[in-house]
């Protein structure tokens, strides 16, 4: 492997990535809110300026299926409409720490005992 290269995880890959990253960058900074609320902070930023709701929203409902982020229950909007709070599971902050970390430098530089504690938390077994 030649240079920088870190092999993604499949939310940061692809067409969507940004907004993945948006979505869950704006959940860990303002806790729950509704899509609406998502959309509006998003379009904030510079380069996801023109992101439409709709699009946001797919995105939203999409991110909830693969248990990326949660609905942690109704709130009452001005209009008198009850709309959905979402907030990032747990998988989405294991995620965004696993794309953030250099494996090469950890596996050669790490301690031995926190290779066996990483080794034995990242053990999958089958039940």
């Amino acid at each position: 492997m030649a240079g920088n290269w870190k092999p993604k995880l499949s939310v940061f890959k692809g067409r969507e990535a940004k907004l993945n990253r948006a979505i869950f960058w704006v959940l860990a900074q303002d806790g729950p809110l509704t899509a609406y609320d998502i959309c509006k902070k998003i379009r904030i930023q510079k380069l996801l300026r023109y992101v439409r709701y709709s699009v946001v929203n797919r995105r939203v409902r999409s991110l909830e299926e693969a248990g990326y982020i949660e609905k942690t229950g109704p709130k009452k909007t001005r209009a008198g409409f009850e709309a959905q709070l979402y907030q990032n599971t747990y998988r989405t902050y294991l995620a965004i720490i696993i794309s953030q970390t250099d494996f090469n430098e950890f596996i050669e530089k790490a301690e031995e005992n926190k290779i066996i504690s990483a080794l034995s938390s990242l053990t999958i077994t089958e039940a």
